[in-house]
């Protein structure tokens, strides 16, 4: 009875041991190390899908479907258990008839005590773990490259905060926290401070387009690093402004040199495709030798402010009667603001004779300023401060008003009024509104002309400029070139714009009663204003020598002092009158 129950639970066993290996999907297997035969369960030719039924299985079956890139790591982790006389444990890929690839767990331990030795072992399909397992690694790599690309960006856009994106230079954010950084140092003595301006930076926009301006603060901030020591700190501050940091700097002459070899390399042309874009560098320098380091910004600027009055092109070191200067100015500029409100600028004019016959035949308007304090002021007092304030089209809008004014009123007298010559600044021409501003004011045809200052008279300049110049000649308003000579135009850019004629500036005309080669220039000028079929006037005729001896070489018109002297509106009228200077 006994017996008979044992048996029956062993049955028992068996069947939820058999029931358990199909619904688990774990195959049994059995390796007789003495003879080689192998027993496979059901389970385990279902696994390799044999097609087969039979429980001993050839030698060769297992091995046949490992994959090619496992086998030698499974029959290896196989020998080496058995060697041992150990457990076995080896994962390998097997290839299906169909060509499917699976992946397997095998796991077997080494008997001997009841018989021949032998490998007992099961085996199970692991493909859906090593597929999530495998999608888990690819999520978390992708997880840890969009870490490393959100930490990238995150120091880029730091880094952004912190640069110029054009000259890759800290910017005026960085700088600020420099100097912030190194006013809090308890022994820093020494800094320095160099104020770098582009000059006439407008213009290489107007003539090359921002691309060439780009391509000028790209070389030039590469100048600045260039010559700076290696402890210095460099930014572009904006536009085309620059600022560097010398602490601990040895000397005061050895900031200089500095600030004298940027300005030094600066004159070397950038490099525009294959333009050649040559410019200058203005600096202001300032230095504290105590740690008094609250004002230097300040008075760095102070100092570029007088290193472009000076001239451009140099190094200028700060000082305390540059600071009243600059109050002075600013508070002249103000001043003349207000002036422009109140009408305080009036246009003297000084007659042009025709060179023959000494008739007037036009009148050149010069600004003067009827200050309130100061009395009658000449441009030299205000110019520079106009042109340095950004005041110039304001200037030229007032000027007009006041001159076609006055043409009113001369008419209005029965006068006969000669053409009216008025300046034109570069912000003027400009201006999107100067054409709507004039046609306003009717002007007749043939009355006015405007100078164009040869500084702003370049070869390249901008097809919107070209425009507007075909449209002042469209309202019949002839133009003129003023200063020719000073080096700016060129017989290429008299041809494209066509001036109705030139005014050669004094610094050739004086010269030509006491200087064979200066009259021989001025003769030179004058054939190639008439091969042009351009007018040519004489400015600066100081003498009747002068006057007579441009006459004879063939100027149009004459003008200076010898023919007269600017005067007040109501004094022209007597001029007017008698029709001669």
């Amino acid at each position: 009875m006994t017996s008979a129950r044992t048996l029956e639970e062993l049955r028992a066993v068996i069947r939820r041991l058999r029931f358990a290996l199909e619904s688990s999907h774990i195959g049994v297997w059995e390796h007789n190390l003495a003879t080689n035969e192998i027993r496979w369960d059901p389970q385990m030719h279902a696994l390799y899908q044999t097609g087969e039924t039979a429980e001993v299985v050839r030698p060769r079956l297992w091995v046949h479907a490992i994959h090619p890139d496992d086998q030698a790591t499974a029959i290896a982790d196989f020998d080496a258990a058995v060697a041992a006389r150990g457990p076995y444990a080896s994962d390998f890929r097997i290839i299906l008839p169909s060509g499917e690839i699976r992946h397997i767990r095998s796991r077997a331990h080494y008997f001997e005590e009841d018989g021949p030795p032998a490998m007992l072992g099961a085996e199970w399909d692991i493909t859906a773990d090593v597929r999530l397992t495998q999608q888990l690694a690819e999520q978390k790599a992708i997880a840890e490259d969009r870490a490393v690309a959100l930490e990238e960006s995150r120091r880029q856009i730091a880094h952004a905060a912190e640069h110029d994106y054009l000259t890759g230079l800290p910017n005026r954010r960085s700088l600020d926290r420099e100097f912030l950084r190194l006013g809090a140092l308890a022994d820093l003595k020494r800094l320095a401070i160099l104020h770098v301006g582009i000059d006439n930076f407008k213009q290489v926009n107007d003539g090359f387009g921002h691309a060439g301006g780009d391509a000028v603060l790209t070389a030039t901030a590469a100048s600045i690093v260039a010559e700076v020591p290696r402890s210095s700190f460099s930014a572009r501050i904006g536009g085309d402004e620059f600022v560097v940091l010398i602490p601990d700097f040895e000397s005061e002459e050895a900031v200089r040199a500095v600030a004298e070899a940027i300005v030094r390399r600066q004159k070397q042309a950038a490099r525009f495709g294959d333009k050649p874009i040559r410019t200058s560098v203005s600096v202001g320098v300032a230095w504290t030798m105590n740690g008094a380091v609250t004002s230097l910004l300040a008075d760095s600027d102070i100092a570029l402010s007088a290193a472009k009055r000076a001239g451009r092109g140099r190094a200028e070191v700060f000082s305390t009667a540059m600071r009243a200067g600059i109050r002075r100015e600013r508070r002249l500029t103000e001043e003349f603001k207000l002036g422009l409100e109140r009408r305080e600028i009036v246009p003297f004019y000084q007659v042009q004779v025709d060179a023959q016959t000494r008739r007037i035949v036009a009148m050149e308007a010069l600004a003067r300023w009827q200050h309130p304090d100061l009395g009658l002021l000449a441009p030299a007092a205000f110019l520079p401060m106009v042109e340095h304030a950004g005041l110039a089209g304001q200037l030229d809008a007032a000027m007009l008003d006041a001159v076609l004014e006055h043409r009113r009123c001369w008419q209005a007298l029965g006068l006969s009024v000669p053409r009216l010559s008025v300046n034109i600044s570069a912000a003027r021409l400009n201006d999107a509104d100067l054409i709507a501003q004039i046609e306003a004011r009717t002007p007749e045809p043939g009355t006015l002309s405007f100078e164009l200052l040869e500084t702003i008279f370049l070869d390249d300049i901008e097809s919107e400029t070209v425009a507007t110049l075909d449209r002042l000649r469209q309202m019949h308003i002839d133009l003129e070139v003023d200063d020719f000579g000073s080096g700016h135009a060129s017989i290429v850019g008299l041809v494209r714009l066509k001036p109705n004629r030139l005014k050669i500036d004094r610094r050739l005309v004086m010269p030509v009663t006491r200087s064979s080669e200066q009259l021989s220039l001025v003769e030179s000028i004058i054939g190639i204003a008439r091969a042009l079929n351009i007018e040519v006037i004489a400015e600066g005729v100081e003498t009747g020598a002068h006057a007579d001896l441009l006459a004879k070489i063939g100027c149009h018109i004459l003008q200076g002092y010898a023919i007269s002297r600017p005067a007040a509106a109501e004094d022209i009228i007597a001029l007017l009158t008698a029709g001669h200077a």
